[in-house]
């Protein structure tokens, strides 16, 4: 058992239903000691290069993770949903998902090496040949999100693995069974324990002793802004780090958009989740000749949704994390109809736990659902005569991730394409549509660097030059 399996404070983590609050297990707490000792393990196997593990066994290690993960695709899927409230229709794609990232590790490392370096092109560079080739960046530590408990501890963790840097991984403390199961399959499919340890807590400074460690060579963390920029602030002299948070993204619709095509996956990226995903529909600016009609039939739509228990394969939309998160949800909504929204469908609490899928119309500007990612099922639909102001709405606050543009004109998919100011921009898809392997990132207030698994996986390594002269070149 390494040193971040262990407590030595006795505190538990109780684990329950994000639905109804029923008990799914304890878990031992990890205290500062156990951080501390975590981070000596992975530190003493980076620097002890002889202990590094070749790139053949760290394939073999990604591949038999993702069998394992196959092997037990559903109760993986069932667990994901049961403590992280997302349906199971949708926790069955999660898994899915990360067992292709696991696999599109290997398929970075067979198809990236390192490059050749030009020389012999004036006298300095004569007799010398150049290339590179990748080391691990140090120890890496993993702070991770609740909403894809499975798949966002892959995108992590597993990038750590291929690139062979010790990694120390911390799940949000909702949903920690998801990561500390990937964590053991990991084991199981022969990588040392050392070489990924886990810290299980919902303490903040234990979190924090654990980033802000000397010895983390790279952060990833995935969760609100607020503790990502307080952190980040914090990392040791040296550390590098990527940080994903949230947005409220746009949606732009265009008089000659396809409704029949556009709604449904407006509703879809709206209401997965409940709205609990960084990039999912928020607001959506609609032009007037359409907004109403567009606004109706999103109602129609999100109001036939089925809201209930997340293991059912019946379920639609899931319960928030936590009740707190509900009530959150509706003094949001009463703000915006206490402003002058129109409420056309939802707008009320299901349980302690459920909100109902709800949508505005034409909230006012200042409303917390305009300025702010709501992180619920509630999706704003505002209307607009001019699709350059509507952008500059789009564009006016500090958040930018990904945003989308419906119309079935290729000059206005390019004018909107040229002005958002967005690190993607879907034309004719919802603004949550992601594949693992895409760049995804968000800008400004909405995060740091680049994720998506090639680009983490080349967050995790350096580029090391080897400069050879010879007189025979």
């Amino acid at each position: 058992m390494t040193a971040a399996q262990q407590t030595t404070d006795g505190a538990t983590l109780a684990v329950t239903a994000a639905y109804d609050g029923s008990p799914i297990t304890e878990l031992d707490q990890n205290d500062v000691a156990a951080v501390t000792a975590a981070m000596a393990t992975a530190d003493a196997l980076f620097h002890d290069r002889g202990q590094w593990l070749a790139l053949p066994r760290r394939i073999e290690i990604l591949r038999a993770t993702a069998e394992i993960m196959r092997a037990r695709f559903e109760d993986l899927a069932v667990q994901a949903a049961r403590e992280g409230g997302k349906p199971l229709i949708d926790s069955r794609v999660e898994i899915d998902r990360a067992i292709d990232g696991v696999e599109g590790c290997v398929e970075v490392l067979r198809s990236e090496g390192g490059e050749v370096i030009p020389m012999g092109l004036n006298a300095s560079s004569a007799g010398r040949v150049a290339f590179t080739r990748h080391e691990p960046i140090g120890p890496v530590v993993s702070v991770s999100a609740f909403n894809h408990p499975m798949n966002l501890i892959v995108h992590q963790v597993a990038p750590a693995v291929a690139t062979g840097c010790p990694v120390v991984v911390k799940p949000a403390a909702d949903t920690p069974l998801s990561g500390k199961a990937f964590v053991e399959i990991l084991h199981e499919a022969g990588l040392p324990p050392e070489w990924c340890q886990l810290i299980v807590t919902d303490r903040i400074d234990v979190a924090e002793a654990l980033v802000t460690d000397p010895r983390v060579a790279f952060f990833s963390f995935i969760g609100s802004a607020r503790v990502g920029w307080m952190l980040r602030a914090k990392l040791a002299p040296g550390a590098r780090c990527a940080l994903e948070h949230g947005g409220a993204a746009p949606v732009i619709v265009a008089a000659d958009a396809d409704l029949a095509d556009s709604i449904p996956r407006m509703v879809k990226g709206g209401f997965y989740h409940a709205g609990q995903v960084c990039v999912s529909v928020q607001r959506v600016f609609a032009h007037a000749d359409i907004a109403e009609s567009l606004a109706g039939e999103m109602a129609a739509q999100a109001g036939a949704l089925r809201v209930g228990d997340p293991t059912s394969a019946d379920t639609d939309v899931g319960p928030l994390i936590r009740p707190g998160e509900v009530t959150r949800v509706a003094e949001w909504v009463r703000e915006a109809t206490d402003g002058g929204a129109r409420l056309l469908c939802g707008g009320e609490r299901i349980s302690e736990t459920c909100y109902a899928p709800t949508v505005l119309y034409d909230p006012p500007a200042d409303a917390r659902v305009s300025t702010a990612e709501i992180f619920g099922p509630v999706v704003c639909v505002t209307p607009y005569t001019d699709i350059d102001a509507a952008i500059a709405r789009a564009n006016g606050l500090p958040y930018a991730f990904q945003s989308s543009v419906f119309t079935r004109d290729i000059d206005t998919a390019m004018r909107a394409y040229a002005l958002l100011e967005s690190s993607a921009v879907m034309v004719n898809d919802h603004t949550a549509f992601r594949v693992d392997w895409m760049p995804f990132a968000g800008l400004r207030q909405s995060g740091l660097g680049v994720g998506g698994i090639p680009h983490t996986l080349n967050d995790m390594r350096i580029q090391k030059m080897m400069v050879l002269r010879s007189d025979e070149l």
